[in-house]
């Protein structure tokens, strides 16, 4: 007798989930109201930097310490192989002019003097790469062969309404993906899978939002929300092809010369140039 009172419970549970009591205000049943759809665009972007390749110059300041620890490090350093080498050939030589000993059996011997003066041919055949590049004299900022000891930060021209203004690339959220997702699909989209980046975790690093232009609101879309997801580019890259797309590698300081001020003022908050 246990199964069908079980079956009579079940049923009855059935019932109050979905609504099915009547009468007293007390019952629970779920609403047949659809969730209000918002009324903002949901917006992945991403904030995809390349990572300085050359360290930067030293102010007089760090130049003055620097030679100090240097200083410091060779007074207290010990000998290293080569230095023990000199030292132990230097008194091999003194001893065979005191004993007048010049017969070394007719073998080449290659001394460390010898070694030094090879590296020093070496060293001056060497040409260090100009810190200054063919880009940076053209001021072509689609390159990324530019700014060598900064950190560059990729900017699109983007259709929104009926302007075109800059941003970092964007793309609209889809159901089923993550906003990191949508990031990831914006840099599909902008490079088609030519570019490799690595992205900084999966929260957004910066949030902006903003309405649409009068002419393009409607009941439904209101604006955007941008949530920003920061990325480093790996490796070398090949750059945009030039008239394909509106694109431009910036340093923090030329920002402003592309951003709008409050676009400007919230990509900057998450921004670190060391």
């Amino acid at each position: 007798m246990a199964a069908p009172s079980y079956r009579a419970l079940f049923r009855a549970v059935q019932r109050w989930r979905w609504g099915a009591f009547s009468g007293s205000g007390c019952c629970r049943g779920l609403s047949s109201l659809a969730v209000p759809r918002s009324k903002w665009r949901l917006h992945g972007a991403l904030c995809l930097q390349r990572s300085p390749t050359v360290t930067q110059e030293m102010n007089p300041f760090e130049k003055e310490m620097a030679e100090l620890v240097e200083q410091m490090d060779v007074e207290k350093s010990l000998y290293s192989d080569h230095e023990i080498r000199c030292l132990a050939e230097e008194e091999r030589m003194q001893q065979k002019k005191e004993m007048y000993e010049d017969d070394d059996g007719g073998k080449e011997i290659l001394l460390a003097q010898d070694l030094e003066d090879a590296w020093e041919q070496k060293l001056r055949k060497f040409s260090p790469a100009p810190r200054i590049t063919d880009a940076d004299k053209d001021g072509d900022r689609t390159s990324l062969n530019r700014k060598l000891d900064q950190n560059l930060l990729l900017l699109v021209k983007q259709k929104v309404g009926d302007q075109e203004i800059w941003l970092l690339p964007q793309a609209e959220w889809q159901d089923g993906e993550t906003l990191r997702a949508t990031a990831e699909r914006a840099l599909v989209e902008l490079s088609g899978r030519h570019w490799e980046a690595k992205f900084l975790g999966n929260a957004p690093c910066g949030f902006y939002k903003y309405k649409f232009p009068q002419a393009v609101q409607t009941d439904t879309s209101v604006g955007a929300k941008v949530f920003f997801f920061k990325a480093l580019l790996q490796h070398s890259q090949p750059s945009l092809p030039k008239g394909e797309l509106d694109h431009v590698w910036v340093s923090k300081e030329e920002l402003a010369d592309y951003l709008k001020p409050k676009y400007h003022s919230q990509v900057s908050r998450f921004l670190v140039d060391l």
